[in-house]
């Protein structure tokens, strides 16, 4: 069999966008929405998410499913991959902390689409990997290596904190480096039962947690 060109990956890219955006159409009683955003489905199309996932998964980079990355941990489904960022609801130029880079597709999207974007990754393979790889695309994603639960505190605020990973509790670190008026989304619940869920921060400081959909994510992991 023939190796695959960038013509084929680009068609499955294609496919893949098209999937989510049926998912988005039979989740949206749960969602709120009806279809991706203009700027995240043009992101998706752009980011060669074959490179965010190791070379023998290139073939089913595509794949409307989580794949494995490595240190038991995945990159999710690209549905809801697409839901986490479409609830920051992010604008160009906007402060982004990223809580588990992973090999750094979810980032990459979020760049693509004209946000600052910060990651922190406790896995120190990974923040190398996924920083080569936005090196490669251009892409000016700043990584370091951390306790993701402590946030980035040099950085902050930020607009928008997307955590992928599931805590029984968003840490009270990103709360405080959450602006007034700022969204955050995070997997909340135990090993057995998560819910992905949109917590905000209105202009007086108050927070509202609004869960949206069951969802099963790894454990945040606490760093030294």
């Amino acid at each position: 069999m023939k190796p695959m060109t960038e013509q084929h990956l680009a068609i499955l890219r294609r496919h893949m966008v098209e999937l989510v955006d049926m998912h988005y159409d039979l989740a949206s009683d749960d969602i709120g929405r009806e279809h991706l955003p203009t700027g995240l489905h043009r992101a998706m199309m752009d980011v060669p998410r074959h490179l965010f996932v190791p070379s023998q998964l290139m073939a089913v980079a595509y794949q409307d499913s989580p794949l494995p990355i490595g240190f038991d941990k995945t990159l999710s489904q690209p549905f809801i991959g697409a839901l986490m960022i479409d609830l920051l609801e992010l604008q160009p130029e906007q402060r982004v902390l990223e809580i588990g880079t992973g090999l750094g597709y979810q980032a990459a999207v979020m760049a693509e689409m004209g946000a600052r974007v910060w990651s922190v990754e406790v896995v120190e393979e990974f923040a190398e990997a996924a920083q080569a790889r936005f090196a490669a695309l251009g892409l000016g994603v700043e990584v370091r290596v951390g306790d993701g639960t402590r946030g980035w505190e040099a950085n902050a605020p930020f607009d928008a904190i997307l955590v992928t990973a599931a805590a029984s509790e968003v840490p009270p670190a990103l709360l405080d480096q959450l602006k007034a008026g700022g969204r955050l989304v995070i997997p909340l619940g135990d090993k057995e039962a998560q819910q992905l869920s949109l917590v905000t921060k209105d202009e007086a400081g108050e927070i509202s947690t609004d869960p949206l959909m069951a969802v099963r994510f790894t454990k945040l992991e606490v760093g030294v």
